[in-house]
């Protein structure tokens, strides 16, 4: 299982649209707005990096209002459970 943490810069104003969007993809499986240098968090997760990789460059960065991300992608078998 392919897991990222993916951090979204948004254009001002645009966070409640980007989070509904985010919300209608399927591999999202957690959003929050946040206070800090980036304004959304996005919990993305796939069976594998490819697909997830997909969901990232061509669903998420591609969205309108979405002016800069850091994908942190979770290394397998580290970590709680």
């Amino acid at each position: 299982m392919a897991i990222a943490y993916v951090l979204i810069s948004s254009a001002l104003g645009s966070d409640e649209t980007i989070i509904k969007e985010l919300e209608k993809i399927p591999e999202v499986k957690e959003v929050q707005a946040i206070y800090g240098v980036y304004d959304i968090i996005a919990k993305v997760q796939s069976d594998d990096v490819k697909h997830l990789k997909h969901a990232v460059t061509d669903k998420i960065r591609r969205m309108n209002g979405v002016r800069a991300t850091n994908t942190l992608i979770v290394v397998e078998g580290q970590g709680s459970k």
